[in-house]
């Protein structure tokens, strides 16, 4: 597959449909491969219109793994609750925006919609705020604005999301699966899910990125006066069944960005169901065809 560089980093991506179409570039979530992203959701995207963009975020993937210890997962947190700095860590959500940012330069494509998934969503939104120009529009999906009054985990979430997965791959795939059951909505698929965990431990089973990628969140603090500033359109879609980052995640980063539209689903947890694939792409193909931002009239 092709590779973006941003410095030193390498970084895996792939492309969906033609460049002459407008062009979405998907951000996924913590720990996640860009394949969670699948490959039919974004032929289902392609098919509507668009030229397709999934990568891979450093520490994950095929993409460059970062060098030396790994940040202490539990301190970062006691810290972040408590509201005290979370110390030298390796990176913020403002490297992994410039990350996505020289993906779209490798590609030579000076402005992208935007979608990010939960972490991916947080990126989306840093990356809008730095790369202003950049971004034609963001759409946040399972995300929040950073804020740590809104989108707080259940405990049985967070502790399913942090646990250390086994490295046996049978009980590697039987965690993931696990966790997806957890956090997932009511359209959760067994079967799926553990096809999925396979595939991705396969490509790459690598649990020391969560510890840098926990500290980037953590570093990066709330952004939600930066948000109130973007002159960008937005949609924003959430679970009204999310465990992970609960809906108020969601509302909170409708109601930051001036220009936006908040899409609730009954049916969606931390997940994006199969079923529900139709429903994302009719409603992220209408949003990027009402226009452009609110800055440009």
């Amino acid at each position: 597959m092709p590779q973006a560089k941003n410095a030193d980093l390498v970084l895996e991506y792939e492309t969906f449909g033609t460049p002459l179409d407008p062009t979405l570039l998907l951000i996924m979530g913590f720990t996640a491969q860009m394949t969670a992203w699948p490959v039919e959701f974004c032929e289902q995207l392609a098919s509507a219109g668009l030229h397709v963009v999934r990568f891979d975020n450093r520490d994950c993937g095929l993409s460059t793994k970062t060098e030396g210890e790994a940040p202490n997962v539990m301190a970062i947190m006691m810290a972040t609750m408590a509201g005290q700095p979370v110390g030298d860590v390796p990176y913020s959500l403002s490297d992994m925006a410039s990350d996505a940012v020289a993906v779209l330069d490798a590609l030579g494509i000076e402005q992208a919609h935007v979608a990010g998934a939960s972490m991916g969503g947080m990126i989306t939104q840093q990356m809008a705020i730095d790369h202003p120009d950049r971004v034609a529009s963001v759409i946040s999906i399972m995300s929040t604005t950073g804020s740590p009054t809104v989108g707080q985990a259940d405990p049985d979430a967070m502790a399913a999301l942090l646990g250390v997965p086994p490295t046996e791959r049978s009980a590697a795939i039987e965690r993931g699966v696990e966790l997806g059951r957890i956090i997932g909505g009511p359209l959760f698929n067994e079967e799926l899910a553990r096809e999925a965990a396979a595939a991705a431990y396969d490509r790459s089973f690598y649990p020391a990125g969560a510890a840098f990628q926990m500290a980037a969140i953590a570093k990066s603090g709330d952004r939600t006066a930066a948000l109130q500033q973007l002159p960008h359109r937005a949609l924003v879609i959430h679970g009204a069944a999310d465990s992970l980052i609960t809906p108020s995640g969601g509302e909170a980063t409708a109601s930051a960005i001036p220009n936006s539209t908040l899409v609730m689903l009954d049916e969606m947890g931390h997940d994006l169901p199969r079923p529900l694939w139709g429903t994302f792409v009719d409603a992220i193909t209408s949003h990027i065809a009402a226009g452009g931002n609110s800055a440009d009239g």
